[in-house]
């Protein structure tokens, strides 16, 4: 899938996209050849406004008859009332016209708030039932999907949806009403001079659009190079693109390469700009040449066809009014093109299968209750079925008591306890808590029931107090301090200026590595679970620190089940069992000191890290 997170790639909405040329854009056409999408599911999510549909579509053929008027009234103005110098008559057309702008305004916004008022309502719908089934899906699907790519499909994407209905939906319906009614008005006051605007009109639409063509490829040069820029200034101006380049010794390169995209913007810029002109200065030409042509034939006595001044003032009215339709409903094509791969972007997301299914009727296991035996009885997983990541897993965790996974990387260690809180599902076996099957609990009690800190911690932009108490909204101030005071990190948000109302940054930037894993752990143990799953969590911990957090997970474990994963010695070795992983598998299973006397992997896992702490020191 590609990345939609850039500026300039296809986030714009199907009516700006379609203004820029008289094709389809082929990003539209191959995303509809990959992802069809009918227009009866599209008409499904307007069904429940279809009435309020229906006025708009009634308003909008009312507005554009009503303003045909105009031209009429122009004429008799022009025709009778100024020459007889009839001063009731005056007024009484004056008025009219005036009664006539007044009234297309009103009915254009009320027909704008109608169809803003459905596009917002079907858009709200559509993002909040599209977020609920991301949330559902595995953690795999994030893994193997660029997070900006998900966002644009949210935010992008559904927000260009407003679109379909306030521009291309109501501009189909406006431009078909105006062509037909101009058209027959022209007629109306002039045949002859309907026929000759037949035969000019045809070949400064052609000209307009093959004009509109050239601008739309240099513009959309112009943006590919203009989301080169602002990835570029994304990924060399953050602060992690910032800390990578000067420990890389990379911003010679990164100002360099920055330099050459500018260098090239100049010179398309110029171009998009000059391109942009011609279009300005072709339809200038066009709006006085087909005027023009109208007078030529109004003066010429065997076209004229005794014309009044009065009818041939309403008639170039007429016309000028329909240019701009006529060249809308010639781009209809494109607009609906667009529409519909927009609508087949957000489908795709929408009809992912979900993963993690929800029990329908799930069993319920209260916190208050569990005892927070883990059980894991058969248990294998992959991602291909041949080349399975574990395999035959057969563990018991006694309700209270510790297990230490141990093993080279990629062993399945993380793999294996990510199957506890159900970030992933097993493929063949099963894990049970307190002989409950994972997957028959509500997320909900799943969530309450097991806690997880992992060696990548993330804090969200908001205070210290806030993001603790995203764990648990009901937390007391006096609860979240006990938290971080188990943490050994309440000392440290007390001294600062705004203590626990300190914003901690741009994904935790305002604090170090090892604060964050504080964080995070107290964050974790103010909900406190039955289960706690530590996956490297105090890997980013000095020596002293880890054996306090060490210390508070052995005064906390003796009230819960406690599943670690640690290549440190010190974290693993007072384990109540520890647990050897290879390929996949458990191939030693018992204490630090049994499985010290069998000589096996285990004990050569723990040279290997005697040796390298050595080394260290």
């Amino acid at each position: 899938m590609e990345d939609l997170s850039r500026p300039g790639s296809r986030s714009d909405s199907p009516s700006s996209r379609s203004r820029r040329g008289g094709r389809p854009d082929p990003a539209d056409v191959r995303q509809l050849a990959d992802s069809p999408v009918s227009l009866r599911r599209v008409a499904r999510l307007f069904a429940p406004h279809r009435s309020t549909l229906t006025v708009v579509v009634a308003l909008i053929v009312l507005s554009s008859t009503v303003s045909l008027a105009q031209p009429f009234l122009v004429r008799h103005v022009i025709d009778e009332a100024l020459p007889r110098q009839d001063v009731r008559l005056l007024l009484v057309l004056v008025g009219a016209m005036l009664a006539v702008a007044i009234a297309t305004a009103a009915i254009g916004v009320v027909q704008t708030w109608l169809s803003t008022s459905v596009g917002q309502q079907v858009m709200h719908r559509l993002r909040s039932d599209l977020f609920a089934h991301l949330q559902r899906q595995s953690l795999d699907f994030f893994t193997r999907t660029r997070g900006g790519e998900v966002q644009s499909r949210l935010v992008n994407d559904i927000g260009s949806m407003q679109g379909v209905v306030t521009q291309t939906a109501t501009s189909i319906a406006a431009n078909v009403t105006v062509v037909a009614g101009t058209a027959v008005a022209m007629v109306a006051l002039s045949w002859r001079l309907a026929l000759i605007s037949l035969v000019v009109l045809p070949p400064a639409v052609l000209l307009t659009r093959q004009v509109a063509r050239m601008r739309h490829r240099i513009t959309g040069e112009r943006q590919r190079r203009l989301a080169d820029l602002h990835v570029q200034i994304e990924e060399g101006l953050s602060v992690s693109g910032v800390l990578l380049s000067k420990t890389l010794g990379a911003s010679p390169r990164l100002t360099a390469r920055f330099d050459e995209t500018s260098s090239d913007l100049v010179g398309l810029e110029i171009r998009s700009r000059l391109a942009g002109r011609w279009r300005m200065a072709t339809m200038n030409v066009v709006f006085a040449a087909v005027p023009a042509a109208i007078y030529l034939a109004a003066g010429l006595p065997a076209t004229s066809g005794g014309m009044t001044i009065g009818t041939l003032v309403a008639f170039i009215a007429l016309q000028g009014n329909l240019f701009r339709p006529l060249m809308g409903l010639l781009n209809v094509g494109v607009d609906l093109t667009a529409s519909m791969a927009l609508f087949s972007r957000i489908f795709e997301y929408a009809d992912l299968p979900v993963d993690l299914v929800e029990a329908s009727d799930p069993t319920r296991l209260e916190r208050t209750s569990a005892r927070g035996e883990v059980r894991f009885d058969g248990v294998g997983f992959g991602y291909d079925p041949d080349r399975p990541v574990l395999a035959g897993i057969d563990l018991v965790v006694s309700a209270g008591s510790t297990l230490a996974l141990v093993g080279e990387t990629g062993s399945g260690k993380s793999t294996l306890a990510s199957l506890v809180p159900r970030l992933r599902d097993v493929t063949t076996g099963s894990v049970t808590i307190d002989g409950v099957d994972v997957r028959d609990l509500a997320s909900a009690d799943l969530a309450e029931l097991v806690g997880v800190v992992t060696q990548e911690t993330y804090l969200m932009h908001a205070s210290v107090r806030d993001n603790l108490r995203h764990a648990r909204p009901d937390a007391t101030d006096a609860e979240i301090e006990d938290a971080c005071r188990r943490a050994r990190i309440h000392e440290l948000v007390a001294s600062l200026p705004d203590g626990y109302d300190t914003l901690v940054g741009s994904r935790g930037h305002r604090f170090s590595g090892g604060e964050q894993q504080r964080l995070a752990i107290a964050r974790t143990l103010l909900r406190d679970p039955a289960v706690l799953v530590l996956d490297e969590a105090t890997s980013a911990l000095d020596n002293e620190t880890e054996r306090a957090i060490l210390e508070t997970f052995a005064s906390v474990s003796a009230t819960r089940t406690t599943i670690t994963i640690a290549h440190r010695l010190s974290t693993v070795r007072d384990a109540d069992q520890i647990a050897v992983l290879h390929d996949g598998r458990v191939v030693e299973l018992g204490t630090h000191e049994e499985l010290l006397l069998r000589g096996g992997r285990y004990a050569d896992l723990v040279r290997g890290g005697l040796e390298r702490e050595r080394s260290a020191a």
